[in-house]
């Protein structure tokens, strides 16, 4: 009988591991160095797992080679992930903008479908069990050290995840295991993380949320832009739209802009006009006011105080070049840019375990035969909205077919 270690029990572990034990002819073991699985599930999408998106494609994954993961992908989409799901017993329900959640909002559900199905499948799960070292054995297969044992495997699966989420058992143990086998990782970045900038108006915004475009600038450029959800912290911004743009800003180097549109709608004359009539109808209302009704009252005092406006004066002492000026601060809202919450705060790992190593067909290596990756340990990340979740199911699932 073939024996299957899979090392780590996160989302793509737990899928290679389903995978592999398939062929009855096999034993699979999946070891984890946390004491239960899945713990970084359980914490995607504020707990509610954010476990797929219907429009994934290769366009929303980044890495030095783009395109790798197209065959993960094309073999296992969005609609085969649902519906491997559905078969465990998972409900979902898909938002606007193709995320797709369990109807239970709640990220136990999906760990606990998975650990239903490993129990079931007979896969032997080892928790607090951390691999500490990795050898190719000349007589073929591989010696997995752990703290009580040596184990040796016909056929390897690295499924060890990236070092996001630090505080959640992110860690680099796959990139050390990988490299000694003779494979080489990128840099690595945090992304999906809360964006970093001059602290004057976040920090006196801290909390407030908004809906806005959002462009990050550099060199001249724009690097990056999206619409969404906006949240001021004390230390700069979060929110999907800010970690949209967050990979972005790791990569981009020094000098970056964040600037905001607020009324990302609306044609170039509705703010001031709106701004006139507000003037008009309320002449004697002071001008902190003036955008009280169409933005959160303390971005919109803020948005005064950055147009360099008096916000005792009346709005009837404003001129129309007062008015556009707010406007144009309403649509053109810039902060510097400080840098990226570190992996301790970020989601996902830019970066990883070079690509070029491994086939994209079967995700074995190249370099050593009867070795294979998935998910976030290789240099594949994806957008903020379930299209990491689905790279972690596609790629676990094809590694678990061992190359059949």
């Amino acid at each position: 009988m073939e024996t299957v270690i899979i090392l780590g029990a996160g989302a793509s572990g737990m899928v290679a591991a389903l995978t592999a034990a398939e062929s009855k002819n096999r034993r699979v073991l999946l070891l984890e160095r946390q004491q239960r699985v899945g713990r970084k599930l359980l914490a995607t999408g504020n707990g509610r797992c954010n476990l797929t998106n219907t429009g994934a494609s290769p366009a929303r994954y980044h890495g030095a080679e783009a395109d790798f993961v197209r065959p993960a992908l094309a073999a296992f989409p969005p609609e085969a992930a649902l519906e491997f799901f559905r078969e465990l017993g998972l409900v979902t329900v898909t938002e606007p903008g193709g995320r797709v959640y369990p109807l239970s909002d709640s990220a136990n559900s999906v760990v606990d479908v998975l650990r239903f199905a490993l129990d079931a499948a007979g896969v032997e799960l080892r928790a607090a069990c951390p691999a500490r070292a990795v050898r190719r054995e000349k007589s073929g297969g591989f010696s997995v050290v752990t703290d009580a044992e040596t184990l040796r495997a016909d056929r390897l699966i690295v499924a060890c995840g990236g070092a996001a989420g630090l505080k959640l058992g992110g860690v680099g143990d796959g990139y050390e295991l990988l490299a000694m086998l003779g494979h080489k990782r990128t840099a690595l970045y945090p992304s999906l993380a809360p964006i970093l900038t001059e602290p004057e108006y976040p920090r006196a915004l801290k909390g407030v949320r908004a809906d806005c475009r959002l462009r990050l600038d550099g060199g001249g450029e724009t690097l990056a832009e999206t619409a969404g959800e906006l949240q001021f912290t004390e230390t700069g911004v979060s929110g999907p739209a800010a970690f949209e743009l967050s990979r972005a800003a790791s990569v981009g180097g020094k000098g970056l802009t964040l600037t905001a549109d607020y009324f990302r709608d609306y044609p170039a004359d509705a703010v001031p006009a709106l701004l006139r009539a507000r003037r008009s109808r309320f002449p004697a209302l002071n001008a902190s006011e003036a955008l009280t009704g169409m933005l959160h009252n303390r971005l919109g005092r803020m948005l005064v105080k950055y147009a360099g406006l008096d916000a005792n004066a009346p709005l009837s002492s404003l001129s129309d070049g007062d008015l556009d000026r707010l406007a144009q601060s309403c649509r053109d809202f810039r902060l510097a840019v400080r840098g990226v919450a570190g992996f301790d705060a970020a989601q996902v790992t830019a970066g990883g375990v070079r690509t070029s190593g491994f086939n994209p067909e079967t995700l074995e290596s190249w370099y050593v035969p009867g070795l294979f990756a998935c998910g976030e340990v290789l240099d594949v990340d994806g957008d903020c909205g379930g299209f990491n979740l689905q790279w972690a199911w596609a790629s676990g699932r094809l590694a678990g077919r061992l190359g059949t």
